[in-house]
């Protein structure tokens, strides 16, 4: 599966953890995980709540598909 969201690289950028997005969100920890490796997305309206969290534009948190 191809990556689809920049979550992770977000957080590295921000030297912030998926520990902290996950108490910021009220989140279990494992999910937020699951959000950084891929392996499972976030809902819309949860990725425009990380977005605000990190002070991002929400299309920060998306690959680009167009280069």
């Amino acid at each position: 599966m191809k990556d689809i969201n920049r979550i992770k690289v977000v957080l590295v950028e921000q030297k912030k953890t998926g520990k902290w997005l996950a108490k910021e969100l009220g989140k279990d920890p494992s999910t937020i995980s699951k959000w950084c490796s891929n392996k499972m997305q976030p809902s819309l309206e949860m990725l425009m709540q990380i977005a605000e969290k990190l002070d991002v534009d929400v299309r920060d948190l998306i690959v680009n598909t167009k280069l």
